[in-house]
Formats: structure tokens, C-alpha cells, sequence
């Protein structure tokens, strides 16, 4: 049984760079006119329908899995394809919870979540500037990216309010 779960967790964890290599290879490569639609919708939702053309990568990714799955259950050899594509899909559905309900808030309104919030903020980036950070659930933030995301937000805070030491009359 604990092989089995660390084939799980081993899975779920590689699913990271692996996702990260799709992002930036695939989606803002080959993909780019699909995965288009996201960036377009971004940073609201509100005025377009409920799916998007980008929505086409989770059911690819899903039948990939899911053809994994029937040669893991029916071909002598590959069972462990199982417990890879459990790993797998907890992390899509992992993935699905963080992207899509909480950063987009495709369900509604979001409650706040200081760990959640922090994905929200490396997404946001992505988003802003249309590089790095391609990862979702544990994103690398450049050095370089933080530096002018911090003057960006320095230039757009008001200057604070000047105020003479001695009222005058």
C-alpha cells in the first residue's frame, strides 16, 4: 500500500514542472490561439460566458489521463498507470480549485485565503506581463519580475499628503 501512495504523491508533485512545461511550451506556444481566450478574459470574467476556447486544454489533458487509466485496468504490465493517474488528477483537480474557482472566480466570488492569495498574486503576474510565472501551484517568481512589479506599484501609490508642521491662519 505505501509504494502505491508514493506513486501518488510522487505523480502529484512531478504534475508541477510537467504543467509548467505545458504552459509555457504548449499553451503559450503551439496553443497560443486557444489558451488566447484566458488572457483576453483577464483580469475579469464578468462580461463573457462561462467557458472559453482555453477551456479545450484541461479535457485534452483529462483524455490523455483517461486512456492511461484503461491501459492501466486492462493491460497486463501497466498497473502502475493507476496510481500515476490518481496522482494526476488530484493534482488537475487541485489545479482546476486554484485556477479557475479561486483566481477567476468562475463559481462567483471568492473567499480570501492568505496561501491561496499568494498563487493568486504569482498568477496575476503572468497575467500582467505574459511570462514567467508558467507554474500554478508552486510558481517561481523571478528576481527581476518582483523588482518591477514593486516599481509599478510604487509609481501607481499616491504620494502621501503634505502637511505643514504649523496650521496658518
Amino acid at each position: 500500500m505505501i509504494p502505491v501512495l508514493a506513486i501518488v504523491a510522487v505523480s502529484y508533485v512531478l504534475m508541477e514542472p510537467a504543467t509548467y512545461l505545458a504552459h509555457r511550451f504548449v499553451m503559450h506556444g503551439l496553443g497560443r490561439r486557444l489558451h488566447r481566450s484566458h488572457h483576453r478574459n483577464w483580469p475579469s470574467r464578468r462580461d463573457v460566458g462561462f467557458f472559453e476556447a482555453n477551456d479545450a486544454f484541461p479535457v485534452i489533458f483529462a483524455s490523455i489521463t483517461i486512456i492511461a487509466l484503461a491501459v492501466g485496468f486492462n493491460l497486463d504490465g501497466f498497473g502502475v498507470l493507476l496510481p500515476v493517474c490518481v496522482g494526476v488528477t488530484l493534482y488537475g483537480a487541485s489545479y482546476a480549485y486554484v485556477h479557475d474557482v479561486y483566481i477567476h472566480e468562475r463559481l462567483g466570488e471568492r473567499r480570501r485565503r492568505a496561501g491561496l492569495d499568494r498563487l493568486a498574486a504569482a498568477h496575476d503576474l503572468h497575467h500582467r506581463y505574459g511570462g514567467e510565472p508558467y507554474g500554478m501551484l508552486a510558481p517561481v517568481v523571478p528576481a527581476e519580475l518582483r523588482e518591477l512589479e514593486r516599481d509599478r506599484r510604487a509609481r501607481l501609490r499616491p504620494a502621501p499628503e503634505r502637511v505643514d508642521p504649523v496650521p496658518g491662519p
